[in-house]
């Protein structure tokens, strides 16, 4: 007879993108090279230059022998951490964790342990110009990466049911400090956020088209003028979408909610309004993108995030509306992209506007 088959043996592969992005925007932002709001700009600030800190490096794990099933381990990293206080310190940029998860996979279940997007919110649209923080955050995407617990069971071939739940660090999006941490007023509810997902999938496994809903929940400590401290809840419903036609893919998602800004920049990165009540938003997100010839794809998108004018001080942001359009060209390794992206944010003062220009040029390995 013939000999066995060899055992399939653990693998390690290491990927990256080396990138600079050169840009130019037409009036003051909240982020030069990746910008997601229009500031208040009463003086008229132009200007541009370019970056490498949204160069992207990672490591993935295969093990398809592990406890019954296949394990694999990923570490996602970037060098958006911010810059050295330094001289020249926009080009000494700090490496940063973005995704760090092991998931086990069986026939039909799979569990996933670490860092990664919530549940309700899995998806982000293609860019090369808005890596080190996805596109339309603060417009109707909620993206942060979160350490969290996570099981689905998936049932089908032709289509695929899959129930998902989640356990979630509860992180309220607050600035921490360069090294030391302190609980911010998700935190110190001392409770997890909960999310679950309803998705059905149909396709190849690994180019699906799948339509899904979820919900979350979670909780956050507030400050009420006349009780002092008070738990106050964060929730959300969410849809979300990718439709493959050919050479046609169609990203999207949506959400309405209330203290969502810890998600990843819901209702414009507000979680407290006037009184300390919670910013009740609702927003989303949608990209076309078509591939008419290998290595080149073309598309575009628009999102929007509109938190309830009645729940923000005078001082707030009170709508944000982002559109792009990009094309890309991946010849070999290298990596070739422009991207025009145009915001508009309201503020009481009125509606600001940007016009940023993004030229990526690197190389993928």
């Amino acid at each position: 007879p013939p000999p066995p088959p060899p055992a399939a043996k653990r693998t390690l592969e290491f990927t990256g993108t080396v990138l600079m992005n050169s840009f130019y925007n037409s009036a003051l932002t909240n982020n030069s090279d990746v910008p997601t709001t229009a500031a208040l700009d009463t003086i008229g600030v132009t200007g541009g230059s370019a970056t490498v800190r949204q160069t992207r490096v990672g490591a993935l794990l295969t093990d398809p022998d592990v406890l019954g099933g296949t394990f694999t381990g990923e570490l996602d990293l970037d060098f958006y951490g911010g810059q050295l206080a330094t001289f020249g310190n926009r080009t000494f940029p700090v490496l940063r964790v973005r995704r760090a998860i092991g998931v086990m996979q069986w026939t039909h279940m799979q569990v996933l342990v670490g860092q990664e997007a919530p549940l309700i919110s899995d998806r982000n649209p293609l860019s090369l110009a808005s890596i080190g923080v996805p596109g339309f955050t603060t417009a109707g995407n909620l993206w942060l990466w979160i350490p969290q617990i996570r099981v689905t069971g998936e049932y089908g071939y032709t289509l695929r049911l899959a129930l998902q739940g989640a356990l979630l660090a509860p992180i309220a999006g607050g600035v921490q400090g360069p090294v030391n941490t302190q609980p911010d007023s998700g935190e110190r509810s001392s409770r997890p956020y909960i999310q679950g997902r309803i998705r059905l999938g149909w396709g190849p496994t690994d180019d699906p088209s799948e339509v899904a809903i979820g919900g979350h929940v979670g909780w956050v400590v507030g400050f009420d003028s006349t009780t002092g401290d008070t738990l106050l809840q964060s929730n959300a419903i969410s849809f979300d979408t990718r439709l493959r036609f050919g050479t046609v893919e169609f990203l999207g998602e949506a959400y309405s909610g209330q203290a969502v800004a810890g998600l990843g920049g819901g209702a414009i990165g507000q979680n407290f309004g006037i009184a300390g009540v919670p910013v009740r938003s609702k927003g989303g997100w949608g990209q076309l993108n078509v591939r008419p010839r290998a290595g080149w794809m073309l598309g575009g998108g628009c999102g929007l995030d509109d938190p309830d004018d009645a729940d923000l001080p005078a001082t707030g942001r009170f709508r944000n509306f982002v559109c792009e359009g990009h094309v890309e060209w991946r010849p070999g390794p290298l990596v070739l992209g422009f991207e025009f992206r145009r915001l508009e944010t309201r503020y009481q003062a009125g509606d600001f506007v940007v016009n940023h220009l993004n030229l990526a040029t690197g190389f993928r390995f």
